[in-house]
This record gives C-alpha cells, structure tokens and sequence, in this order.
C-alpha cells in the first residue's frame, strides 16, 4: 500500500542497533525489524483514518506477521484530559502490509486504565 504523505513520527532517542535475539532473530535485523513494523502500522492506519497517530501501545510478533495496538486522537476537545482517544488493533502479514484494523475501545485521555 504506497504512502501518499509520510506520516509524522515522534522520536524517543534511541537508536536501534539492529542486533537481534531469541524471536527477533528470526525475523531478520531484530530490533530494526521491531521498529520497522511500529511505524508500517502507524503510516497505514494513518492513511485509512486520516488521522496521526499518537503512539504504539503494543507490538507483538504473530506466526503470520505483526499484531500492535495503535492509539489514536478522535476527537479533540478542551481541556486536553477530556479528548477522546481510541485504541485500534492493526494486523500486519510478514511484509509489513496492513491486513486488519478494528477500534478495540475509546477512552478519554485523562482517563486511567485500571486493568492490571
């Protein structure tokens, strides 16, 4: 699915040092690969919702590719902790092709999770 904008990304300052262990390596560069599909889910969600992303609250491997939940601003009101959020679940084949989403919760921002 070619990207028509590249979408906006919020650095953390690590850097990957593309070495890998244990499940990551069999997915080839290990971290890089991690990090690879964090942002094919965001940029492909992104591209289906027209709305950025936030943040990638979980990222697993599967047998057939990736499974990460993505959270994503909704509605944006005033104050901020009143905005409302949404959680989607982004499936991703083993090339990194976005083959599912469903919005899993929507949630205020201000709002604790009080699952444990």
């Amino acid at each position: 699915m070619p990207a028509s904008e590249p979408a906006k990304r919020r650095s953390s300052g690590k850097r990957s040092t593309g070495r890998g262990t244990g499940s990551d390596a069999r997915r080839g560069s290990g971290h890089s690969n991690v990090a690879r599909a964090m942002r094919s889910a965001a940029q492909q969600l992104e591209e289906l919702l027209g709305r950025a992303p936030e943040s990638v609250s979980k990222l697993q491997p599967t047998e057939d590719g990736w499974e990460a939940d993505v959270e994503v601003l909704e509605l944006e009101r005033i104050p901020e902790t009143t905005s409302v959020m949404a959680s989607y679940r982004v499936t991703l084949d083993k090339k990194g092709e976005l083959v599912s989403y469903e919005r899993m919760r929507r949630y205020t921002r201000g709002q604790i999770d009080r699952r444990g």
